[in-house]
């Protein structure tokens, strides 16, 4: 994997991220196929939209359909028929939000099934282990993300445990070319704990830094902060990564404090939910205003659904229930997202991207 930088504007950058399945220009956004899908849209859309990035979940596919089956096909890409990257969380975040079904210690986590009730054990070596058999192309290392709000003390033990993880993860991790993994940055909303992350991760030389933790109710003007003293403490040669952070306002202003990629279910959630984004705000589809609209759902969109079908058309289709409905309004999302992330490497690349407008 190879990371090089583009050109620069104030804090802003752009960038190619080289891996052995595509190039990926940055800043980017990863649309989120937690199980091995993108809900509701094929590659062939996606490749449309020129996403060459997605992500995907080890907790998940280790649960369904297990790894046993994905390694004798090959692995997810021909699992999938997915011939682009695959970035794969570790599992960390999906395993802490199970509450009270966990049980932590100094090596990983004891947790039950979602699907069956049954015990199942992860490690930081479990966890890559599994992504190496994934063939994932961005393996992230295995972390503690803990329950917003809470203590500097409970925060600090936390990261202890992720920090020793974090270990375990990158002497687990086989290096490969065209391959890489990310170093997860945690330590709460506390300056001081993260910047102890930051040099724990740095002695490990990471091909990539994340920053874990965020997107979980803290105000914008926190998260910005927090994003401002991890950014302007990794170095500039490796790329960055906000993880979950979707609307659209907060990946502007992440851009502007040096993230390079993003995650996140909201473009994809929303559409399944009647929320379309376009370039005039937001539209819920169901408001019976829309029932007579013949005009797109954004007239400035070029994605198929707003070439073809009318606003009047997909309010009936998610009134009804149709699943159509949720596929077309995720699809234009998805476009929203991809040309979003156009205009900000274009300006950028041009100098003005303080001009730019959502």
């Amino acid at each position: 994997m190879k990371f090089s930088l583009i050109n620069k504007y104030k804090n802003a950058r752009t960038g190619l991220l080289k891996t052995k399945y595509s190039e990926i220009k940055t800043p980017a956004f990863m649309p989120v196929g937690t199980l091995g899908t993108v809900k509701g849209i094929s590659k062939e859309i996606l490749l449309s939209m020129n996403y060459n990035v997605i992500l995907a979940n080890t907790y998940h596919l280790m649960l369904r359909p297990g790894v046993d089956i994905i390694e004798k096909i090959g692995g997810l890409n021909k699992f999938m028929s997915w011939d682009k990257s695959i970035l794969t969380d570790s599992g960390g975040f999906q395993v802490m939000s199970l509450g009270n079904n966990v049980k932590i210690d100094e090596e990983g986590v004891t947790f039950s099934s979602h699907i069956d009730g049954s015990l199942n054990r992860l490690t930081a070596k479990k966890a890559v282990d599994i992504q190496k058999i994934l063939n994932s192309t961005i393996t992230m290392s295995f972390d503690e993300c803990i329950p917003y709000p809470y203590s500097f003390d409970d925060t600090k033990e936390s990261l202890k445990r992720s920090t020793k993880w974090t270990k375990m993860s990158r002497k687990a991790y086989t290096d490969r070319d065209g391959y890489g993994i990310f170093g997860i940055i945690q330590g709460g909303m506390f300056k001081e704990l993260r910047l102890k992350s930051i040099q724990s991760l740095l002695d490990l030389n990471f091909d990539g830094y994340a920053v874990g933790g965020l997107a979980v109710g803290e105000k914008q003007e926190k998260m910005l902060n927090i994003t401002s003293i991890c950014t302007k403490n990794i170095p500039e040669n490796k790329p960055r990564y906000l993880m979950g952070i979707g609307y659209p306002s907060d990946i502007l202003e992440a851009v502007k404090h040096g993230i390079d990629m993003f995650d996140c279910v909201l473009p994809t959630r929303s559409g399944r939910t009647g929320l379309a984004f376009t370039s005039e705000g937001n539209i819920k589809i169901k408001n019976s205003k829309y029932a007579r609209d013949l005009s797109p759902l954004d007239e400035n969109c070029d994605c198929n659904v707003c070439k073809n079908y009318s606003r009047s058309y997909i309010n009936h289709l998610v009134k009804s229930s149709e699943i159509l409905g949720s596929v077309f309004l995720t699809t234009h999302n998805l476009n929203y997202y991809s040309n979003l992330m156009k205009k900000i490497r274009k300006s950028i690349n041009e100098g003005n991207l303080d001009k730019l407008k959502l």
